[in-house]
């Protein structure tokens, strides 16, 4: 049942981001960026955890988990060390997700090599 609701979270997540796509003059971009704040308000009301409760990586992986991850890293270094966590926080929590982008790219940079598309 986990697969399932994971599914069916990140699912309908990436489906409202393609009707924005589809149905609005927004660039891709600024859809992207606005699920990174919509996951940080929705986490910071209360109501993202639920829905990572729910549909677990579904709801974790899109951006929105990303905005997610980042206002709970940020609650939690506040509450540890104070104002100081409102700078900290963000960036400890996500670090081994952009760590792992950064290598990612790199090791594929030197994988391949671009070329003209024919």
């Amino acid at each position: 049942m986990e697969y399932l609701w994971a599914f069916l979270c990140g699912g309908a997540i990436c489906a409202v981001g393609q009707i924005f796509i589809d149905r609005t003059r927004l660039s891709p971009a600024r859809i992207l960026t606005g699920y990174v704040v919509c996951g940080v308000l929705l986490s910071a009301l209360g109501l993202y955890q639920p829905l990572v409760d729910l549909g677990g990586a579904g709801a974790t992986v899109p951006l929105t988990g990303f905005g997610h991850t980042l206002a709970k890293g940020v609650r939690d270094a506040v509450a540890q060390d104070g104002w100081l966590g409102v700078f900290t926080g963000g960036l400890g929590a996500a670090a081994g997700g952009i760590t792992a982008a950064v290598v990612s790219g790199v090791v594929v940079a030197l994988l391949f090599r671009p070329g003209e598309k024919r």
